[in-house]
């Protein structure tokens, strides 16, 4: 566990001291995410069971013309399937290319993401390292508002669960 614990720090500090440098040259942003879930994992109804259902969160981040990099903290519950899970991840994604004009902006965007999750399902209780890729699109709508769309896949490490997949819808204000 302190192993864990000690991997999941040392992301943090790492992905947060990547563009420590350009954080007072960032835009930094305060945002909210919705989207469609996917979770195969055991339950006590099936092994390597699917459940789908809503996915929401938070996020918290700074980007700048090249890189976007993030915070973010989803929660899931099926209630169909009797599967939740609750996730914090660090998400680091790069531009390529950026589409910009007065009143409009538009980036594509390849990413990695690396956090930690609490899977529950009945009878099941684990915790588990993720770690995988997104891909997306940002389209600024003014100065301080955009959203973006993107498909989050990631692997884990825990026994009874293998990966999570989403479609997310964020919004994001930046202050």
């Amino acid at each position: 566990m302190v192993k864990k614990v000690a991997i999941a720090l040392s992301c943090l500090v790492l992905g947060s001291t990547l563009n420590a440098s350009e954080l007072t040259e960032s835009e930094k942003f305060i945002g909210l995410e919705v989207g469609a879930a996917k979770i195969q994992a055991d339950t006590l109804a099936g092994l390597d069971h699917k459940g789908d259902d809503v996915e929401f969160g938070f996020r918290l981040g700074a980007q700048n013309d090249s890189w976007r990099t993030m915070l973010v903290f989803d929660y899931f519950d099926s209630s169909e399937d009797d599967q939740n899970y609750e996730k914090g991840l660090l998400e680091l994604d790069y531009y390529l290319m950026n589409a910009e004009s007065e009143t409009f902006s538009f980036r594509p965007f390849i990413g990695l993401n690396v956090g930690y999750m609490n899977y529950e399902s009945t009878y099941i209780d684990e915790n588990g390292f993720l770690y995988g890729g997104q891909a997306g699109f940002i389209v600024g709508v003014t100065q301080h508002v955009d959203f973006d769309v993107m498909y989050r896949y990631s692997f884990t490490n825990a026994d009874q669960t293998d990966h999570v997949e989403s479609v997310v819808v964020g919004f994001n204000y930046f202050y």
